[in-house]
């Protein structure tokens, strides 16, 4: 077994590791997520925590960890008879992202079920991580339906398998960690809330503290054992120290004052539900328990907000996660006693303890409420005009670049899907054969059985009752006789946007409009789980602004700095995205893709611009890739030419009008051949 890197030669990261720790502490502040650019320490620290982790005495011959002390009741390996228990150390159980739901939950033997009647049941990684920590790397990867299960168990603190009305639960109460690249896709926000805490975590640019971090790992890479031994000195006062405020912890009162404080923290900063409320007091508490002190004051009060609140805060895909802290202050003051309030702005949170990294930093904040528009990064370095303001006159060139606009009004969008039936990766687009959905049918298992189809299993099992010698009541059923129930869902799609940024389109009001329609369908799919792309073209070629990615905040940022002007390279663009989609086949071939080509349908430049258009989509029609034209001409007068392109596409168009789903046009768009409703 490989030495863990040391958690107290951990360099920085004050936040991660306070985070870490206050759960250590106590479990019930419910995990941590942590979010950060990539190398960045994340996955050391977690793997380092359990090794600091107090051992646990658990039953002999349990499979779940069940506490000798107060045995679980309901253990699969129950009952247990009284016994001295064995002590081990905390397990660390890493969920991998490609893990199947028998894998996180446990199976059971169905086919010994249906013909024994016991529940031969197979314990998966929650029963592992029970009483220890259970640790998710790239959480924003796991797919939505582990999600679920996995934030259900933390929640309930309690595991349940059922399939055909046979049911096994067992406990599990783990502490979890996250980790994400916030640059991969984001979390949705009911997720996010049901993590308790959340850090943001990024590299020093300190040079002497970047110096030492090499220094460091370079020492542990050549000798784990003897670098591990030079910290065990720290690591066993910070294991002391993390015991000692476990002990500690349910002596801490939590007054009515900062409660107060607390509840009224919650409500200035309009946090949905009540589990903000619930998980500061918890963090609150922590943090004095952490500080040696058996009274929470107004200072634990703000770090926890700035531990528990940021990411509950978070709307929509688009809005950075953040604190005000000026407004932070402020609440506290007028909620709490001023007794409780001595001036000092910037308080200690690590109550002035100094043990082995207990942290205590400010994670970063975005700046306040102000969030700034998607793609900004932060601050306006070019203003730009307002989309209200008046377009451009039409006698002025098009012909130079122009400084990007801003995006009007995101709205609700019809759902764009692609026709037929796939087997891709699960979401909320298209139809597809999933693991979980509405029952269709049943096939015989390739595999491990998943799900049965009791109705087709007993029916292949009943002819052959007689000649296998049943004489009671019980069904002899054998393994041919299984049937796995096949399943309709949704899948999420590639969508790639393919956007025209030329001087037809750079009218100041239209090119707000485009936008804010593109930006509309990007949190269309953001909430159907795609993956998103950009291509643009302008001028004399088409760029791939952004290549096929989860993240769909990244998109919005391409999409808000986009420039505008010159000539329109319809066909380059056109011929960028079949190179695009080529790649991503190749990649990842179940996931089927969704052509978006946002334009007014002009090609201008180069020798037969129009021709070489056509021939273009005609590429994409004779690959079969679903495709839809959203036809931004504008105008009394219209040519028709985005209706055009659609139909060399072999998919349809819709207007921006037709895009909104409460326009009168109405009803949902399949994106279907044009010449498919001839």
């Amino acid at each position: 077994m490989s030495t863990p890197y040391p958690f107290t030669a951990i360099v920085g990261q004050d936040d991660l590791r306070l985070g870490l720790l206050l759960n250590a502490v106590s479990p019930a502040v419910g995990g941590v997520l942590v979010r950060g650019e990539k190398g960045t320490a994340k996955s050391t620290a977690v793997r380092a925590l359990a090794a600091l982790m107090p051992e646990v005495s658990v039953v002999p011959g349990c499979r779940f960890s069940c506490d000798p002390v107060s045995p679980d009741p309901a253990c699969p390996d129950g009952p247990h008879a009284e016994a001295p228990g064995v002590s081990r150390p905390a397990r660390t159980v890493e969920l991998p992202v490609g893990a199947s739901e028998d894998r996180l939950v446990g199976a059971l033997d169905i086919e010994r079920a249906l013909s024994e009647g016991v529940k031969a049941f197979e314990p998966g990684l929650l029963a592992d991580a029970h009483r220890g920590i259970l640790y998710v790397d790239e959480v924003n990867l796991l797919h939505d339906h582990l999600v679920d299960l996995l934030l259900d168990a933390a929640a309930m603190g309690a595991s349940y398998v059922e399939r055909e009305g046979v049911s096994v639960r067992h406990a599990a109460r783990f502490l979890l960690v996250g980790t994400m690249n916030p640059e991969e896709g984001e979390l949705r926000p009911q997720l996010l809330d049901r993590f308790g805490l959340t850090v943001e975590v990024a590299a020093s640019r300190d040079t002497d503290e970047r110096v030492e971090v090499v220094r460091r790992r370079l020492a542990y890479d050549d000798d784990p054992e003897g670098f591990a031994a030079r910290w065990a000195e720290e690591e066993a006062a910070l294991r002391e120290r993390i015991a000692a405020a476990r002990a500690l912890l349910p002596r801490v009162v939590l007054g009515d004052g900062v409660l107060r404080q607390t509840a009224a923290t919650c409500a200035a900063f309009e946090v949905d539900g009540m589990r903000a409320d619930i998980v500061m007091a918890r963090t609150a508490t922590a943090l004095a328990a952490w500080a040696g002190r058996e009274e929470v004051t107004a200072d634990d009060v703000r770090q926890a907000a700035l531990l528990a609140l940021p990411h509950r805060r978070r709307r929509n895909p688009f809005d950075a996660p953040g604190l005000d802290e000026d407004k932070l202050d402020q609440t506290l003051d007028e909620a709490g006693p001023q007794e409780n309030n001595d001036g000092d702005d910037r308080p200690d949170p690590d109550g002035g303890g100094d043990g082995g990294g207990g942290g205590g930093g400010v994670p970063p904040q975005a700046d306040g409420d102000r969030t700034p528009p998607p793609g900004s990064e932060g601050a306006d370095d070019t203003p730009s005009e307002a989309p209200g303001e008046a377009p451009d006159a039409p006698g002025r060139s098009t012909g130079a670049e122009q400084r990007p606009v801003a995006a009007a009004e995101p709205f609700r969008t019809k759902m764009l899907s692609v026709p037929g039936l796939g087997e891709g990766a699960a979401g909320r687009r298209s139809r597809a054969r999933t693991a979980h959905g509405r029952t269709t049918g049943a096939v015989r298992p390739q595999g491990a059985l998943t799900k049965l189809h009791l109705a087709a299993t007993v029916q292949a099992a009943a002819p052959h009752q007689r000649a296998r010698g049943r004489s009671g009541r019980g069904l002899v059923v054998r393994r041919d006789d299984l049937r796995q129930a096949t399943r309709e869902g949704r899948e999420g799609n590639l969508v790639l946007f393919v956007v025209d940024a030329s001087g037809s389109m750079a009218a100041r009001q239209r090119m707000s409009a485009v936008k804010g329609a593109v930006l509309s369908l990007l949190l269309d799919a953001y909430q159907r789980r795609d993956k998103v792309g950009l291509v643009t073209f302008r001028g004399k070629a088409a760029d791939v602004a952004l290549p096929p990615t989860s993240s769909v905040d990244a998109a919005a940022a391409r999409l808000e700095s986009l420039p505008t002007g010159g000539r329109t390279p319809l066909a380059a663009g056109l011929l960028k995205a079949h190179d695009v989609l080529r790649v991503e086949r190749l990649r990842d071939p179940s996931r089927r893709p969704l052509l978006v080509v946002v334009t007014d349908g002009r090609a201008t430049g180069g020798p037969e611009p129009v021709a070489l258009a056509g021939r273009a989509a005609r590429l994409h029609q004779a690959e079969g890739t679903a495709s839809v034209v959203v036809d931004c001409e504008s105008g009394y007068v219209r040519l028709g030419l985005a209706g055009e392109l659609a139909r060399e596409l072999g998919g349809t168009a819709v207007t921006l009008d037709e895009l909104r789903a409460d326009s009168i046009a109405g009803l949902v768009k399949d994106v279907t051949a044009a010449g498919r409703a001839a």
